[in-house]
């Protein structure tokens, strides 16, 4: 099932073209990994995506309509973003920011089912226990599966992360793509930018590779291949296979 088609996207900022001409499609349950070095368009195809920007040209569709068609309110019941790591918030506890989420539902004020399934949420994501502490005070790896869960709290069916291991420790980068890869195998479409491809390849079924706008390619881990990733980032490597994983391994500039 298509959940999201992008096709023959443009867009430009002031007069320079970011994203150019892509197409594709992304289906349920699949967890999809856009890489690219700095620059090449991941963030801005994302907030393509998700509405935050209009293409200038092609089309972008969720669930067979043109996302241009819904309100906010409706996109965020099928599509839930979390950006880049977030810092100066304001002083709230882990529950409310959680809560959040449950905006697209709520009328004039939470109710007993929001509580509920806000609760729930913090339980799977092991944040239970830290629900009434400020979120200011978190670590870096509480704080981005609390963004997590108030994406989660959309109930969507569609889940967009722009860079969700940044700024995070080996070990929570791993926690944070397990988790993410629990959810596309439960039938959510994830969609992640991510620079690290050794984690990429291990968690991402699909992968999109742009350059300075481009779609270069796009497929499976049989894409990878050292000519690729040596063109897009400009750094020789050596794909290193052990027990059926990949790994690629730099070894200097081109």
């Amino acid at each position: 099932m298509e959940m999201i088609r992008i096709s023959s996207v443009k867009f430009s900022y002031n007069g320079q073209n970011v994203i150019k001409e892509v197409s594709h499609i992304f289906k349920k349950g699949s967890f999809t990994a856009i890489m690219g070095p700095n620059g090449s368009g991941k963030t801005t195809l994302i907030r393509l995506m998700n509405g935050i920007l209009k293409p200038q040209s092609g089309l972008v569709e969720v669930m067979g309509r043109q996302a241009a068609s819904y309100s906010a309110r409706e996109l965020a019941r099928q599509m839930a973003y979390v950006p880049q790591s977030q810092y100066n918030l304001f002083p709230t506890t882990v529950f409310d920011m959680v809560l959040l989420g449950r905006n697209p539902y709520i009328m004039w004020s939470p109710g007993k089912d929001d509580r509920l399934i806000t609760s729930e949420i913090l339980i799977r994501l092991e944040l239970d226990d830290i629900a009434l502490n400020d979120i200011n005070k978190l670590s870096g790896g509480q704080r981005q599966r609390v963004f997590i869960a108030r994406a989660l709290a959309q109930q969507p069916a569609v889940l967009l992360l722009d860079e969700p291991t940044a700024n995070l420790d080996l070990k929570h980068q791993h926690d944070i793509l397990r988790l993410l890869g629990k959810l596309s195998i439960e039938g959510m479409t994830v969609v992640v930018s991510i620079h690290d491809l050794n984690l990429a390849l291990k968690y991402c079924s699909n992968f999109i590779f742009l350059d300075e706008g481009k779609m270069v390619a796009e497929g499976d881990r049989k894409i990878f291949t050292e000519k690729l990733i040596e063109e897009v980032y400009r750094v020789r490597v050596r794909i290193i296979r052990d027990e059926g994983q990949m790994f690629i391994l730099p070894l200097e500039p081109v």
